[in-house]
């Protein structure tokens, strides 16, 4: 029954096709039935049913893939599935099926949609990269195929076949059904196809395995980006239907329209040629279905509604489409090796492909056709055919995967680079604005800034991805001489799928990166395939798969940056044809050159032999290719880099001076290739010459209306001068508008010139064009108004310029000069706009006439002022020249104050001019100081006494204006009282206030005093007196205090009083100056403040009756009290001495109230009388003791009583309690009819044993080196078992065994005030086995007994303790090849290894030597780990790919993992032996100095070699032939190559010498040249040793040795001594080289390790904001954020929370996960007692990780612990949704919060295993808000046909999954009454740490930035020291003097070459270029 309703629930549809009948009139029965529940048996008797199938007749059932069903096929059938129904298996379809399809997007649509989608084009036309991936995946369905592999793409734009249409047609594999279903379904990529099993191709050559239609994106994005619908029609290889599916635009957008479902169609399975379902104006797909009778298999994608943009850029560029594919799919159409053109037979392994493309139009227009193979210029074909040789070479990088790679060398042929240009790319001008172009320099290099390498992928061009350079194919510093051959190179990379691409196939996500990385392996292939395909075909048979091993090329390793360099060295040499630039003169800095890098060096020569033909300085040449044609003499010739001698070189550029220079004076640098070869020298001397002759020659002027002006004319201003005529004449008289030969219009400048002492003023400046009749022609001019001599100048001008080709044109001048004339007018020169009164002041005046030059008044002129309202005189006036002054203008008049101005009109009049009056607005303020003015005016001034006087102050001018001056300060003088002053300066007025006026009064007369006023400043100013009338005031200044009986109470009176009582009836008097008294006001009586009461009433006050005064009720000195006026300081004070009253009751007093029990109390109990207020009184005596009786509880010792007299009391003392309870104990005290309580606190006794508490859980197991959670706790006790407390008391903790380590915060502590001693274990670590704690006490050296615990020591799974490294130990290491793989395991405590560890935390460290102890010296060299493999076994690390050092020796490895906090875990240390490597090479042992040897008899200057010991070497200069013998030929060869030199011989006329070679080393004791021998003298030759042995694996380099040869034996002893300084000199450079590079290197090193650090600093300064963590100020802040956060983490995690109180005695042992109860935290408290309480019985169960750990926990409590291994637990994969949740979607609205169970809990560890176990415990239990939700939600899970598990409650309540709720059984008790989950750690808690971690790493960072800055800047102190300038300078002088003695020791001069010495006395590798 359970069956049945899941099979309910998986509803499946299916629908048969009767295809039986062969009639195709006949129509096709389909049937839809529902299956769900039946199974193949089931199936066919409703099939039989539903089709009336009788029970005899036969039939067959098949899929549309003509799968044939049966049991396990129909049970795979999935919903809406379609079969057909069929007489036998291969019967044919009369009608066409459809199959309905859905294809919603793979998953992989929402994951990867981030990726670089389509066709981002960067600006080109991505049509072609469509076409491209419906290419892709025609070429993955044919590779398979034995045959031709065909791809055809139609293109039908002719509307009378059918509508614009594009096929791809293919004769591949096809698809079925389920396959093209598949291809529908968008992103789902091979390797997702779970029907099909994705099988990796073989390796092949250039990766070209059609392995590129990949990921399922392509061919859709394609179709629809080309036309808005798609029809695939394909049939698959044996299959007998053709599959078609339709999909297209319009249909998406009507079934979104209607809501249908948009990723459904239909598959039509038909019959191969049946068109029935294809409309006839369809000619041409009727045409293409017609087609397929006869095919095995195909595939064809039929496009239609094409863009019109499409179609117009498929019909119009057809040939640059098709080539762009053709370059795409250059190496599948061509072969591995490409399309060369010039090869009879072209390399093509693979099957042969053809992609023919058709373009039919509408006629007349004729179809077009073109065959891929038959492109010949896409790149890749030019790039081929230009290239002369190809150097190959594979990429491995690290991670994996191939990349072949090839750069060809395009080379340069005389005047033309070969290196080819893109046909689609745009033309660039080659004229520059002077129509010629500049081709010299890097900025025009063959390849110029393009990208090297072509990407491929899988063979096929991935258009977008191109590599610039790698480091090894770049030039260096080494390789200048070769940097324009590095432009002459292109390449191509081909890497296979290991690389990802974008999904458009346009970009390579990674290659370049990964290419780039350091432990990339580059490696040259040095073999042709020819000969791995012939060592294949002869090898014996081998297995089919090692066919892709053709490929497989036998590699050298050797350093490919130096190959290369030899490569393109070798290709210079023989393929470049370059010009001779002969004579250098100079080098020079060119400003002219853009580019900054370019402007220097420029090497200059003067002249150049080019194809056998001489170019000189000062020849005449002309220009071809340049517009216009240049003619021009030559200045020199220019070439970029370092030459100081003739050098053969490409490019270069020619200086040329433009001819005839007077025409043009122009000097033009273009190419030399631009020089015409053919042109002669007279024809160019011709063309010079009629140049010449046709150049402007003067100037004619005319004055049209008369009146010329003469030389040096004088006029007066404004006379009018002109018109000018002018004409332009040549030498033959002939008038000219315009330059010959140039063309060039010609002008006339007018100028007019003023002169003057400052410099020459342009005034006027006209320019005439050419006029048909008048000429140049300029119009009057009357402006010439200026004083003045003046220069009128005419100039021809030509583009601005008055010179034309070094040659002024003519010109005409004319100098005049310009008068002034009379005074008409003047102007008022500066007068200042603010004036005073009376202050005189001056007024200039300008004169001037009418053009504003100044001019003269007549002597007797007398002026006139006026101004309203003020008086306004002059004293003189001053008139000399031009100048006039109107000296001492005064003003007087009442005016404003300072802070107002007024503004008048001053009229000056100068009579007879012709403007002869000016107004001058001036504004007056008032003048100087001339009086003070004191207010009121009174001679005699009543004051009352104690008060101010106030004055008023101004200070006036002479016109009565008050005026404010500087330092205006007015003094005031009262007699007998200090002086006051005020500061007038601002204001000129203020108010002055004199101090108070207070005067003794007698008898109330008043007195007068005087009054003085000054200005100390001004003492011009006279004085002012004043006099005043001191008058008696009305002011207290005398108070009395009495009683209501007038008893007076005087100033200070004591007075004794009865403590506790008070002082009434008080009254307060006062009394003013003249003895009045003043009657109290309220005024007064609020200024009246008493000292013993704060509240007084104010009407009491005012009747002058002051408040009772209380007197304090304990007994002590005298108090004071005051009265007080405040307001005229006026008081009156007095003392009251208090005094007890009557006893009232017995005191008892303690000193001290604690006694430990079983000891007296110390101190003393006093016992007093007392009265009501506690004073003592004197009433108790010495004889009272009989009468005083004590009672206090059983076990009180008895008492003693002692009398105190001076106190009037008794002291009781020998209080103690020997048993009874701790805490208060009662003493009552009678003394007649009083009685006193005394209460006294006992605590526990003296310290006598310790107790842990509480006890530790049994038994108590640790893991090694693991610390122990909970800390004990030891508690004091007496010996009655009190808690006792005695910080004396030290406890000492210690183990029983020396053999287990503790470590503890202590191991010895006093206890705490609460008579405890904590002890932390934070570590135990020892063998395993049981121990026994100790704790032990003591006071003062006294021992107290203690306790102990016993505990085991099991081993930590979790705990590194060594390292394990493994590798091949036979291996050989060969110096600079690479390790043997290491392999290092991470041990842990207990054997096992550990895979916890990252990578990046395991070194190796490399060091030459022996081994030194346990850490490496500091000269170490650390290695990291390599990277993971695929598939690679997680619990070791690997260290691949380590370079063994270049010099053999004894070395040490040693490994290390860091494990944290500074710790660190080595290896043991591993001794190697570095041994030579192949032989390459013969070296000395030391390099010799260059023999310098002369034809002379003595042999001493005949001696070549003397003592020197030759070896055989590796490529680092190892001893490497201890094997081998053989002999060495010593021979002479020309140091320059030519052949045809006279070399010399050696003694016995013998041109070589044979020294037998044993063991790799040859001694040579002496090496003479023979006497007389033949020889040039001052020549150098070379002595070549060259080892002849046996068998090596690579042919051995010979040595080289230059030596010197002279004729003469002086000039032997010179060139000798000149050979031996240039040796000392080359060795003292080359070490001062050293030091500086190794200075240059670490300070680029401290650099970049400042630049990592401040960017690590500042990448953790941004992860800080991010948390909202910001630091200002540095290393402070830091530490101040850690500490708040450290304290903050520790409250967060000391605060008590939810634990599990459950024992869990087996945590930590191996395989053991833990409790229950333990495993899980649960935050809610609610949520954790439901969970807790509904699996109760599950709490303490142990799970464990597999049986055996199950098995022994079980075993060893005798089977009472329940156990669940997980082994034994098996689940289903994936997570079931909620019940309310079904195919992602809601069935109904969940009332309650519904969750899981299992997902409120967090593991803390072991998070996957605890997740299987509570899985399997709470299985889909789910937790809701209330009972109401509960059951309301199982009703609707019930209702929607679902069975719903059980439901708990927040409430406590549970719904069981059979429904059943209520009862006790169903209802959690209170969460105290359980045994809960605990309370997981808040989150703040975690974040805080994230904080506290990110803090800490900032901290190092910033300390690490900072010291890398402070050790920067020390190394750049030292470079920058005088030390190292002055080792700079010795360098320099020493490098100066190595090249004077290399211009001596060149003696005669020799062949130029492109190679100098520079390698002598090393390995010859190559030889010298021939100079061409």
């Amino acid at each position: 029954m359970l069956f049945s309703m899941e099979q309910g629930r998986d509803r499946r549809m299916i629908s048969v096709y009767d295809c039986r009948s062969e009639n195709k009139e006949q129509s096709t029965k389909k049937q839809t039935l529902e299956t769900s529940a039946l199974d193949y048996n089931d199936f066919l008797r409703l099939l039989r049913r539903k089709f009336s199938i009788g029970p005899r007749e036969t039939f067959v059932l098949v899929t549309t893939d003509r799968i044939r069903l049966d049991f396990d096929k129909f049970e795979k059938l999935q919903d809406g599935s379609t079969i057909h129904l069929l007489l036998w298996e291969d019967q044919a379809l009369a009608m066409a099926t459809e199959e309905q399809i859905n294809f919603v997007p793979h998953y992989d649509t929402l994951i990867q949609s981030g990726m670089y989608e389509y066709y981002t084009s960067e600006g080109q036309t991505s049509l072609p990269y469509a076409l491209a991936e419906l290419i892709d995946n025609s070429l993955s369905a044919t590779a398979k195929n034995t045959g031709m592999r065909t791809i055809e793409i139609r293109m039908v734009f002719d509307e009378t076949l059918a509508k614009p249409t594009v096929i791809i047609l293919d004769n591949g594999c096809g698809m079925t059904s389920k396959q093209l279903k598949n291809w529908a379904v968008y992103r789902l990529s091979k390797f997702s196809r779970k029907d099909e099993e994705y099988v990796r191709p073989g390796p092949v050559r250039r990766s070209l395995n059609s392995d590129i239609s990949f990921f399922g994106v392509g061919g859709k994005q394609a179709v629809f980006y080309i036309g808005n619908s798609t029809r695939i029609i394909t049939k698959s290889v044996g299959s007998q239907d053709v599959h078609e599916l339709v999909l297209s635009k319009e249909e998406f957008e009507r079934k979104e329209r209607e809501k249908e479902d948009v990723y459904s169609s239909v598959i039509k399975n038909r019959k191969p040629g049946d068109s029935s379902h294809v409309k006839k104006d369809q000619r041409c797909l009727n045409d293409l279905i017609a087609e397929e009778c006869g095919k095995e298999s195909f595939t064809a994608v039929v496009i239609t509604g094409v863009s019109p943009e499409h179609i117009a850029f498929l019909k119009k560029d057809f040939t640059v489409w098709t080539r762009q594919l053709a370059n795409h799919y250059h190496y599948y159409i061509h072969g591995v090796n490409g399309k060369d053109i010039n090869s009879v037979t072209n390399s093509n392994h693979l099957s042969k492909i053809d992609i023919q493309i058709t373009l039919c139009e509408k006629p007349p227009k004729l179809p077009r056709a073109m065959n891929l193979r038959e492109v010949d210029d896409d790149m890749q074909t030019l790039y081929i055919n230009a290239a002369v040789d190809t150097f190959e070479f594979t990429a491995s990088p690290k991670d994996g995967g191939t990349v072949e790679g090839l750069i060809r060398y395009h080379p340069f042929l005389y005047d033309k680079e070969t290196y080819p240009k893109d046909p689609d790319a745009l033309l660039d001008d080659d004229d520059d604005e002077d129509g010629y172009d500049n081709e010299s320099g890097a900025w025009r290099q063959a390849r110029g800034k393009s990208p090297i390498f072509d990407c491929f992928w899988n063979g096929r061009l991935i258009p977008y991805t191109k590599v610039q350079e790698f480091d090894w194919c770049a030039p260096t510093k080494t390789t200048k001489d070769l940097t324009e051959c590095y432009s002459r190179i292109s390449g191509a990379l081909f890497s296979d799928d290991t690389f990802k691409v974008t999904t458009n196939k346009l970009t390579f996500l990674d290659l370049e990166m990964t290419l780039k990385k350091k432990d990339t392996i580059f490696t040259r292939v040095v073999n042709s395939q020819s000969e791995q395909e012939r060592s294949v075909k002869d090898s014996p048979a081998r297995h089919p798969s090692e066919s892709s091993c053709l490929n497989v090329l036998r590699k050298q390793r050797c350093n490919i940056q130096k190959e290369l360099t030899q490569w393109l060295r070798n290709c210079h040499e023989k393929w470049d044809k370059q010009v001779k630039f002969l004579g250098y003169v100079e080098t020079i800095t060119r400003t002219d050159v853009p580019t900054k890098k370019m402007q220097h060096p420029w090497a200059t020569f003067s002249s150049i032999e080019w194809d056998g033909k001489v170019y000189k300085k000062g020849q005449l040449v002309k220009s071809q290719k340049t517009v216009p044609i240049l003619y021009g003499r030559v200045v020199r010739f220019l070439l970029h880099g370092k030459y100081d001698d003739d050098v053969f070189a490409t490019g270069g550029e020619v200086e040329l001076v433009l001819e005839p220079k007077a025409l043009y004076d122009k000097i033009k640098i273009i190419a030399i290739s631009k020089i015409d070869k053919n042109a002669t020298d007279e024809a160019i001397k011709n063309y010079v010459d009629n140049d010449a002759a046709k150049l402007p020659e003067l100037l004619i002027v005319d004055w049209p209306e008369g009146n010329p002006w003469p030389q040096n004319a004088v006029r007066p201003a404004g006379t009018q001068f002109g018109p000018l005529k002018v004409e332009i004449q040549n030498k033959k008289g002939e008038s000219l508008s315009t330059m010959p030969s140039v063309g060039k219009k010609l002008l006339v400048e007018l100028k007019v010139v003023q002169h003057s002492p400052k410099g020459d003023q342009e005034l006027l400046c006209y320019v005439s064009h050419h006029l048909a009749k008048c000429g140049f022609w300029f119009k009057k001019i009357e402006t010439l108004t200026n004083k003045g001599k003046y220069t009128l100048s005419l100039t021809t001008k030509i583009n601005e310029a008055n010179a034309f080709g070094g040659r002024e044109l003519p010109s005409f001048k004319l100098k005049f000069t310009i008068n002034a004339g009379c005074a008409e007018t003047f102007v008022v020169g500066e007068v200042s706009t603010t004036l005073h009164v009376g202050v005189p002041f001056n007024i200039p005046l300008l004169v001037k006439d009418g053009y504003d030059h100044l001019a003269t008044l007549p002597l007797d002129l007398k002026p006139v002022l006026k101004c309203s309202g003020l008086d306004v005189s002059y004293e003189t006036v001053d008139n000399h020249g031009t100048t006039f002054t109107i000296n001492g203008v005064k003003a007087r008049g009442r005016v404003l104050n300072y802070q107002q101005s007024q503004t008048y009109d001053l009229k000056v009049t100068l009579p007879g001019l012709k403007i002869d009056t000016q107004t001058i607005k001036i504004c007056l303020l008032p003048g100087n100081p001339h009086s003070l003015h004191v207010t009121p005016d009174d001679d005699l001034i009543p004051v009352a006494n104690g008060n101010a006087v106030t004055f008023n102050v101004e200070i006036h001018d002479e016109a009565g204006n008050i005026t404010a001056h500087p330092k205006q300060i007015v003094c005031c003088k009262v007699e007998k009282f200090p002086s006051v002053a005020t500061d007038c300066s601002a204001t000129g007025a203020r108010q002055l206030v004199t101090k108070q006026i207070n005067l003794k009064i007698i008898n109330g007369e008043p007195q007068n005093l005087k009054v003085k006023f000054e200005i100390p400043s001004q003492k011009k100013i006279p004085l002012v007196e004043k006099q005043l009338k001191v008058l008696p005031s009305t002011r207290v200044s005398r108070m009395e205090l009495c009683t209501n009986d007038n008893l007076v109470v005087t100033n200070n009176e004591k007075i004794d009083w009865l403590a506790g009582g008070s002082l009434e009836n008080l009254f307060y008097k006062l009394y003013d100056e003249a003895g009045r008294e003043v009657p109290p006001t309220a005024k007064i009586a609020s200024m009246i403040k008493i000292n013993w009461s704060g509240d007084v009433n104010k009407e009491d006050l005012v009747q002058g009756k002051l408040p009772a005064l209380l007197v304090p009720t304990q007994v002590q000195p005298a108090l004071f009290f005051q009265v007080s006026y405040q307001d005229q300081n006026v008081s009156s004070s007095f003392y009251i001495v208090p005094r007890p009253d009557e006893p009232k009751r017995l005191k008892a007093t303690l000193d001290q109230n604690t006694v430990k029990l079983g000891q007296i109390l110390s101190g003393n109990i006093k016992l007093e009388l007392v009265d009501q207020y506690d004073n003592v009184t004197k009433t108790l005596t010495s004889s009272c003791e009989r009468h005083i009786a004590v009672e206090a509880e059983p076990g009180l010792s008895k008492l003693s009583f002692d009398w105190q007299e001076s106190s009037c009391s008794f002291l009781v003392s020998g209080v103690r309690f020997q048993s009874g309870p701790l805490g208060p104990r009662e003493l009552f005290f009678n003394y007649k009819s009083f009685v006193e309580r005394v209460i006294v606190k006992v605590t526990a006794g003296v310290p006598a044993k310790l107790k842990l508490v509480p006890e530790p859980e049994k038994p108590l197991q640790v893991l090694n080196d693991q610390g122990i959670d909970t800390p004990f706790v030891v508690q004091l006790l007496d010996e009655w078992g009190n808690r006792t407390t005695d910080q004396r008391v030290v406890v000492i903790l210690s183990s029983s065994s020396p053999a287990l380590k503790l470590t503890t915060s202590v191991t010895s502590q006093p206890v705490n005030a609460e008579g405890e001693a904590s002890f932390t274990v934070s570590s135990v670590s020892g063998p395993k086995g049981s121990y026994r704690l100790e704790f032990k006490g003591s006071l003062n050296m006294k021992p107290i007994s203690g306790s102990t615990v016993n505990l085991t020591v099991i081993p930590d799974p979790n705990k590194p303790v060594s390292l394990s490294v493994e590798y091949t130990t036979s291996d050989v290491f060969q110096a600079g090849s690479v390790f043997p793989v290491f392999s290092v395991t991470v041990v842990s405590d207990e054997g096992s290894p550990m895979t916890t560890f990252n990578p990046a935390a395991v070194s190796m460290s490399l060091w030459k030597g022996a081994p030194s102890g346990n850490a490496p010296p500091p000269t170490a060299t650390e290695l990291k780990c390599s990277k993971p493999r695929r598939n690679e076994k997680n619990d070791r690390f690997h260290f691949r790919d380590k370079e063994i050092p270049e010099q053999v020796g004894k070395y040490t490895i040693q490994f290390f993992l860091r494990i944290g906090n500074g710790k660190v875990l080595s290896s043991k240390q591993i001794p190697i032996n570095v041994e030579a490597n192949q032989p390459i090479k013969l070296g000395p042992d030391s390099q010799p100095q260059t023999p310098v040897v002369s034809d002379s008899k003595a042999i001493a200057n005949r001696t070549l070699v003397e003592n020197m010991t030759l070896s055989i070497m590796d490529l680092f200069g190892n001893p490497a032939g201890q094997d081998l013998n053989g002999k060495l030929v010593v021979s002479m060869k020309n140091s320059s190559g030519d052949g045809n030199k006279k070399l010399p011989l050696f003694e016995g006329k013998t041109n070589s010498v044979t020294v037998r070679l044993i063991k790799g080393k040859a001694h040579i004791n002496r090496l003479v040249m023979m006497e007389n021998s033949p020889g040039e003298n001052g020549s150098t030759y070379i002595l070549l040793f060259k080892p002849e042995v046996g068998i090596v694996p690579t042919p051995l380099a010979p040595f080289e040795l230059p030596f010197h040869y002279s004729n003469d034996a002086e000039n032997q002893r010179k060139m000798s001594e000149l050979s031996v300084k240039k040796n000392e000199l080359i060795t003292t450079i080359s070490k001062s080289k050293v030091i500086f590079s190794t200075l240059q290197e670490i300070l680029q090193l401290l650099t970049n390790q400042h630049l990592i650090a401040s960017q690590k600093e500042q990448a953790l300064r941004n992860d800080l904001i991010s948390w909202n963590v910001y630091v200002y100020q540095g290393t402070p802040d830091v530490d101040r954020l850690l500490k708040e956060k450290e304290t903050e983490a520790y409250r967060i995690l000391n605060t008590p929370r939810r634990v599990c109180s459950i024992r869990d005695a087996f945590k930590g042992q191996q395989d053991v996960l833990g409790m229950v109860g333990h495993l899980a935290f649960v935050e809610n408290d609610d949520d954790a007692r439901v969970i807790s309480w509904h699996i109760r019985g599950d709490m303490d169960c142990i799970i464990t990780q597999t049986v055996a750990a199950a098995t022994r926990i079980y075993e060893y409590t005798g089977g009472r612990q329940q156990v669940m291994p997980l082994e034994n637990i098996f689940l289903p994969p994936g997570n079931r949704p909620m019940p309310h949740i079904r195919n992602g979607r809601m069935l109904f609205d969940p009332p309650g919060n519904p969750l899981f169970a299992k997902d409120l809990l967090h593991f803390p560890l072991n998070q996957k295993s605890c997740v299987t176990a509570f899985k399997n415990i709470l299985g889909d239990t789910i937790l809701i808000d209330d009972l109401d939700s509960a059951n309301n939600y199982r009703k609707a899970v019930v209702q929607s046909k679902q069975s719903c598990p059980t439901i708990l409650t927040r409430k406590g309540d549970r719904v069981s999954a059979k429904g059943k709720f209520g009862g006790a059984q169903n209802k959690a008790p209170p969460i105290g009454a359980l045994q809960v989950f605990g309370a997981p750690i808040p989150q703040q808690y975690y974040t805080l740490k994230q904080h506290i971690d990110l803090l800490e790493k900032h901290r190092a960072a910033l300390e690490k930035r900072d010291q890398a800055a402070k050790d920067r800047e020390e190394h750049l102190s030292k470079i920058m020291s005088s030390e190292n300038r002055k080792r700079q300078e010795e360098m320099e002088e020493n490098m100066k003097q190595l090249e004077e003695i290399e211009r001596q020791l060149v003696s005669t001069p020799v062949r130029p070459v492109k190679r100098g010495l520079e390698g002598a006395g090393e390995p010859s590798s190559f030889v010298a270029k021939r100079a061409k």
